[in-house]
């Protein structure tokens, strides 16, 4: 199967994400400076997680490229994935509207680890259907140090959201900070 049917689809789920997610932000009730004030915490939170969602869909875009041929493994993890990101807005609203409460910045980092995994196990099958030794992802990835360090303070910062969401707050910024930088691994090597 040609993956440009897989690609359309994942973009439109992607857009529909972000549109969800913009239509949460209600237009201030007075004119002032101040009418804004009440919104920032809910804005913060989208800022925040439409970077995550352009974070997955440029690794996506690029993971893709790697792809010669789409099986229907591939269209169940891909799936799983989407799945995974659509929850992203709730979790958004859900943070924002409560001033980056405990438990919800908890569940957004909860969702934030699946949508990892699902990404991770994603790569993997791809992989897997190209084999590991001819694929380009898997030479593109290596170690995936990356991929693996951000499952791991996901964690940690579910961990500390109960006690101290700020901390919690602050590791979801630094995660989205070293995705936010372009990832030129699988670039190069389709390049070569």
């Amino acid at each position: 199967m040609n993956k440009n049917r897989l690609e359309a689809f994942s973009d439109g789920v992607l857009a529909i994400i972000i549109t969800i997610m913009v239509l949460e932000l209600k237009v201030p009730e007075g004119i002032d400076c101040a009418a804004i004030q009440p919104l920032l915490p809910k804005f913060f939170a989208y800022i925040l997680s439409f970077i995550y969602v352009g974070i997955y869909w440029n690794n996506h875009h690029h993971m893709l490229h790697t792809v010669k041929r789409v099986t229907g493994s591939i269209l169940w993890a891909n799936l799983h994935l989407l799945f995974w990101l659509s929850l992203i807005p709730f979790v958004t609203a859900w943070a924002g509207d409560n001033n980056f409460a405990a438990f919800p910045m908890m569940l957004y980092g909860i969702i934030l680890l699946c949508n990892a995994i699902a990404y991770f196990i994603l790569q993997n099958v791809i992989i897997h259907h190209h084999g590991k030794e001819e694929a380009a992802l898997a030479k593109a990835i290596g170690k995936d140090w990356k991929g693996k360090g951000s499952v791991i303070l996901y964690a940690c910062a579910i961990l500390f959201a109960n006690s101290y969401a700020w901390i919690a707050g602050t590791i979801y910024i630094i995660v989205a900070l070293i995705w936010l930088v372009p990832d030129k691994r699988i670039e190069r090597i389709l390049e070569n």
